[in-house]
């Protein structure tokens, strides 16, 4: 299904003037020929003008008003017709109708999305009903929307469930393909956000991990969901885009709006992290002390301060680490005797 956008046809203004000056003729021709009726002449001007007003509120129906970034799809008794895209005063086909299959479609995103969609109000007030009917608006938004998927429970590349949501950034870019290519082309892309979000997901491990390829190359490397997020947002955004070509929808970008593991292994991963923590910062702790330790004794060798016999060195250096690595402030004894 090719797009045909019809261009020539903003002459609505010039068409609404036209009509209302044939509907004030026709009233005008109505009471004349009334008045040649009663004087016995013939009651063809006063048939055809009763006619007219009649049905001379028919033409009206092809007048069309569009916004700047608005399309509308339109179809003759099946037929598609064309596509209205740039913002303007149109006059068509009075018997073209307008097609947008997700118009009463509301998901999770922009509020400009479900702006069209209406209800039928009934309002009681004072012993007065009164009823509001409003239609959903047919019109097709060309402006960049914004979907916010939900958060979704899928197992990363190690078996760990995480949850995860994104943000879609698209716009519709292809009327005919949005309109007859899928039947909801809103419906279409949330599926298939879902879809390239679990594909994808399942390649990355949640944080670093050994021996893992993410990119299928072959070769192990340190991609993850927290490290690359970047990267993982592109390649859900490009899976999308491959998906949503044939609905006529361009994907601007794709973003990652929350990641945490599931609440069911979030207590032990907090503990892992924590755990690899502490370890890591003993680690800088032990470095540090057995530097200053190495450092104390080259010192006290090369100012001659004083001399240590091997058991001495290792009493010392076993102090010292105590001191270094403790968690509290060290207790110091002081020694008034002899040192041996």
């Amino acid at each position: 299904m090719e797009e045909k956008v019809l261009n020539n046809r903003k002459n609505g203004m010039i068409m609404m003037i036209w009509f209302i000056v044939l509907y004030l003729a026709a009233i005008a021709a109505c009471a004349a020929g009334g008045m040649i009726v009663s004087d016995g002449g013939n009651p063809v001007l006063l048939i055809i003008s009763i006619v007219w007003l009649c049905i001379g509120w028919i033409p009206f129906l092809g007048l069309k008003v569009l916004k700047p970034q608005e399309a509308l799809v339109l179809t003759l008794f099946g037929n598609y017709v064309g596509t209205l895209k740039e913002d303007g005063f149109y006059f068509v086909n009075p018997f073209c109708s307008a097609v947008n299959p997700a118009a009463k479609t509301k998901l999770n995103q922009s509020g400009d999305v479900d702006s069209g969609s209406r209800k039928s109000v009934l309002q009681i007030s004072g012993g007065e009903a009164s009823v509001h009917m409003d239609t959903a608006s047919k019109k097709i938004s060309l402006k960049v929307m914004t979907l916010n998927n939900n958060r979704q429970k899928v197992n990363d590349c190690l078996g760990n469930p995480v949850e995860i949501g994104i943000a879609v950034m698209w716009r519709v870019v292809d009327t005919a393909k949005a309109v007859f290519n899928v039947d909801n082309y809103k419906e279409y892309l949330s599926l298939q956000c879902d879809s390239a979000l679990r594909n994808i997901v399942r390649v990355y491990p949640y944080d670093i991990a050994p021996n893992v390829d993410t990119t299928g190359d072959g070769v192990a490397d340190e991609g993850s969901l927290r490290g690359s997020s970047e990267i993982v947002a592109a390649r859900i955004r490009d899976e999308i885009q491959q998906k949503v070509a044939e609905a006529g929808l361009e994907i601007i970008e794709a973003r990652i709006t929350y990641l945490a593991y599931a609440p069911e292994i979030a207590a032990v991963m907090l503990q892992r992290q924590q755990a690899s923590a502490i370890i890591d910062a003993r680690k800088m702790i032990v470095d540090g002390a057995v530097g200053m330790v190495e450092m104390a004794l080259d010192r006290l060798n090369e100012n001659q301060v004083v001399t240590l016999d091997e058991e001495r060195k290792a009493a010392m250096v076993s102090n010292l680490l105590v001191v270094l690595c403790g968690n509290h402030d060290a207790q110091p004894v002081v020694n008034s005797g002899s040192l041996y």
